[in-house]
């Protein structure tokens, strides 16, 4: 398997940064979760801060690798409706937007808070609940899962009920 996509299977930097992107979205979410809670610990917002920025940095690398170095895509699954291939692309659109969205909300939120120096101190996680960008970020977790959950969803329907070896093109299983 070579780095570039081809028009059947997606090549190995494309599934490398989608595999890692996925386990770091899952572990971010996770830590996000805890941290949203009521008394969050300093050593989790770190935790949850750092996993953000690799998600935010796989996003980046992914958009890049796209736009400079494998514009070639694997074509939808053979049979799709056309309402399922739009609905395809917007769910992909809108989860690297999401992505970007979220890690430039908590980008300003801790900014906005001045929480670094404190929590890298390990004093107390400062109040962020009344932030604009934590309030963003916080309804953007919801639409992020949603969209997720969907994402996944479609995946695991053509690979088992479908039976069109959809996630061969991801590296999982033959074709």
């Amino acid at each position: 398997m070579g780095l570039k996509s081809t028009s059947s299977r997606y090549g190995g930097l494309a599934i490398a940064l989608h595999w890692s992107s996925a386990v770091a979205v899952i572990l971010t979410f996770a830590a996000g979760f805890v941290v949203a809670d009521i008394n969050p610990q300093p050593a989790l917002l770190l935790v949850h801060i750092g996993l953000g920025s690799i998600v935010f940095l796989l996003t980046l690398l992914r958009l890049v690798w796209w736009v400079v170095g494998d514009r070639n895509r694997p074509a939808s699954p053979e049979g799709d409706p056309a309402w399922q291939k739009v609905a395809a692309r917007a769910v992909h659109g809108a989860l690297y937007v999401i992505l970007v969205l979220m890690a430039t909300s908590g980008i300003v939120t801790v900014l906005l808070s001045g929480a670094i120096p404190t929590v890298v101190a390990g004093g107390p996680v400062p109040d962020l609940s009344a932030l604009a960008p934590r309030l963003a970020h916080g309804a953007m977790s919801k639409i992020l899962l949603a969209l997720f959950a969907g994402h996944v969803g479609a995946a695991l329907w053509h690979q088992f009920v479908r039976r069109d070896h959809l996630l061969a093109r991801m590296g999982v299983g033959r074709a």
